[in-house]
């Protein structure tokens, strides 16, 4: 039975990380385990669970600012800055349902390391851009924090946008600050429909580059029947319209936009977040890649199941298709792919990771080897 150590304090944390760096041991970190089917299976690793490390320390709405230990459930986060006319602007999501299991367990701090942003990235900024501040403890048990509660506090390096992303090989999480933001009046969705791939990716750039202020863009080869090219407006009521107008003339030459309504609208962009829409039997692959050279990653998919989030800067895709032949293709549009979804023995021989260049992995190597000297958190997922 694999070992499962539960610490609740920092002192418990700091006491299992030193020793498992004196013993040479390896622990697998893990929130709410929302992400447990990412990566490598490994069953044998013990466990340090951080659900000790959960509840809201501070909420100031007037200044926007967020303070939550890591385990603390993203639905309970939501629902505390929605009751407040206030959001996490970058839009995350839970990967359950993308894995299979409905129950909505992601943490804060998972979100956090993995770096989960959805539709609204293009407008709003990543994960990285909203975290203020942490407080962790590295691989040799070493306890710090990094940031503070304001957005302009950086003096030396900015920790927090490090470790968004990380997926727990540099520390393990206790504490975030987040910035928030006041949730839009209204919002809008659009829908152009009929445009093949490379009139999508040129309309949404345009989109974006318009004074519209366009929050989400997104093109779905087959919604209905026929592709659909879709834009989110957000903000005040009279500033939407008229925003909504900008928008139709800049774009009137590829078609006329059709304006959805409200739960059909909300409805599909949360299908999109949670890529919702495509086969879920299948391996399921996150590509990001400049979107003008999205469409000619589609040339080497075949006959892969996709969609395009980020006004094509993300390709969903959901194929049986090699993984290295995916890869090859990925690799020859700059692009880097991440592998998702996938059963047992395809994540077990695939790295779930693009992998980098030389240069690259070297300073990955350096940059993990200054957090966790032992090599604790190496264990073999990715």
């Amino acid at each position: 039975m694999t070992e499962w150590l539960q610490p609740a304090t920092h002192e418990d944390l700091g006491e299992i990380l030193s020793n498992a760096a004196r013993n040479g041991s390896r622990l697998r970190i893990r929130g709410g385990g929302s992400k447990d089917a990412i990566g490598a299976p490994t069953p044998d690793v013990p466990t340090l669970d951080m659900q000790g490390f959960a509840g809201v320390v501070d909420y100031d709405p007037p200044e926007l600012v967020l303070t939550a230990r890591a385990a603390t459930p993203l639905v309970d986060i939501e629902r505390l800055v929605a009751s407040e006319g206030q959001m996490l602007a970058f839009e995350p999501f839970d990967h359950g349902p993308i894995l299979g299991n409905r129950d909505r367990n992601a943490t804060i701090g998972g979100i956090v390391a993995a770096g989960v942003a959805g539709p609204r990235r293009v407008s709003g900024g990543g994960t990285r851009d909203h975290v203020l501040g942490f407080e962790a403890a590295s691989g040799d048990g070493t306890y710090f924090k990094a940031g503070s509660k304001v957005v302009k506090n950086v003096t030396g390096f900015d920790l927090s946008k490090l470790i968004a992303g990380s997926w727990g090989r540099l520390v393990a999480l206790t504490q975030v600050t987040l910035k928030v933001l006041p949730e839009p009046e209204v919002r809008q969705s659009l829908v152009l429909r009929g445009l093949d791939p490379k009139a999508a990716i040129e309309v949404m750039a345009r989109a974006l580059g318009s004074p519209a202020g366009v929050a989400a863009a997104a093109h779905l080869p087959g919604w209905e029947g026929k592709p659909a090219t879709l834009f989110r407006v957000e903000g005040f009521e009279n500033s939407v319209m008229d925003r909504i107008n900008t928008l139709r003339s800049q774009i009137s030459d590829k078609g006329s936009i059709e304006l959805l309504a409200d739960g059909v609208g909300d409805s599909l962009w949360d299908e999109i977040r949670h890529v919702a829409l495509l086969p879920p039997e299948q391996p399921l692959w996150r590509v990001v890649t400049a979107p003008g050279r999205a469409p000619s990653l589609l040339d080497a998919l075949h006959q892969a199941d996709w969609l395009w989030d980020w006004a094509g800067g993300l390709t969903w895709v959901s194929s049986e298709m090699d993984p290295g032949e995916l890869r090859d293709a990925v690799a020859a549009t700059g692009g880097h792919a991440t592998l998702i979804r996938g059963d047992v023995e395809t994540r077990t021989e695939n790295a779930t990771f693009h992998p980098p260049d030389v240069a690259v992995a070297t300073m990955e190597r350096s940059i993990r080897r200054a957090f966790d000297p032992a090599q604790v958190f190496e264990f073999g997922r990715f």
